[in-house]
């Protein structure tokens, strides 16, 4: 395609645009609305699956060392859990650093388990983080078979509802979202389909004239992509603005470690980003879709 013809579908698909002023509102107007429901649904999705991952990745194995063990035998272990595979870290707490650590977990009620600081009750424990956090139980259940492993804790009966629920959880996100889409690019399409129908005279003139297929369909196809980035802004700053502020209201508030949310920067850039390919490519959709109709020989 010639460079001039190229700047001349440009031209033309700007002043399609403002000449069909009505149309053009509300093709960019159910682009709007639809982007706004799919870049809100979006934000608490991906946030929900930052938290889910949080949870996931904090599940860990420990491994209880019985006391008749050995220097040598507490070193054998070590090796043999390094072995298991799927296994992403292995730390080693003995016991005086888990009596401290529970007395400081406890705060001022860790103040009744000092006088165990001589004669400590605890044992020596492995810590275990796996690759893969389902892989948590297949692990802890060869664990469980070394020599010495006096027991293995990792939530056992809590751990297999946590999986399963975020596993369902982001099960029905996916679907909703897909759902989300095909009902918007139905909706957007079927706006854009009205603008296009409304200019049936002008795609037959053209071709009555000799034009190609092609050298009617570029105005078009530029302009469903104006329709869908100009839909796109105002969800955008919509939900750039509300996340950022929700955000720095929210976050000093929680208290939780491993309920935490995207950082606005760089999360509301990615959040934007898609939502204004997603209006391009869902303008563009709609536009070639609806002119090609117009275009069968």
């Amino acid at each position: 395609m010639k460079f001039r013809t190229l700047v001349r579908h440009f031209r033309e698909s700007f002043k399609n645009i403002g000449r069909n002023g009505w149309m053009t509102f509300a093709s960019v107007s159910a682009v709007t609305v639809t982007l706004t429901l799919v870049g809100v649904f979006l934000v608490i999705m991906m946030n929900l699956n930052h938290i889910a991952g949080n949870v996931e990745n904090d599940v860990e194995i420990r491994a209880h060392i019985d006391n008749a063990a050995s220097k040598e035998d507490i070193q054998a272990i070590s090796k043999q859990i390094t072995s298991i595979g799927g296994i992403d870290s292995v730390v080693f707490s003995p016991k005086d650093e888990e009596l401290t650590n529970l007395i400081d977990d406890l705060g001022d009620n860790g103040d009744a388990f000092k006088p165990f600081e001589q004669d400590n009750p605890l044992r020596d424990v492995y810590i275990i983080k796996t690759k893969t956090p389902q892989d948590v139980i297949k692990v802890a259940k060869e664990i469980e078979d070394i020599n010495y492993i006096q027991s293995v804790k990792y939530g056992q009966g809590y751990v297999e509802n946590l999986f399963s629920f975020v596993e369902i959880a982001r099960n029905i996100g996916i679907v909703l979202i897909v759902g989300l889409l095909f009902t918007a690019m139905f909706l957007i399409s079927n706006t854009i389909k009205i603008t296009i129908v409304a200019r049936k005279k002008e795609i037959e003139i053209m071709r009555l004239v000799g034009a190609t297929n092609n050298f009617i369909r570029w105005p078009f196809f530029l302009e469903g992509l104006w329709l869908g980035i100009l839909g796109s802004v105002v969800p955008i700053v919509l939900i750039s603005v509300l996340y950022y502020n929700l955000f720095n209201y929210i976050s000093p508030q929680i208290t939780f470690k491993f309920v935490d949310f995207l950082p606005a920067s760089p999360f509301i850039y990615q959040v934007s980003a898609i939502l204004i390919i997603m209006g391009a490519i869902i303008g563009i959709w709609g536009s070639l879709m609806s002119v090609r109709k117009f275009l069968k020989a």
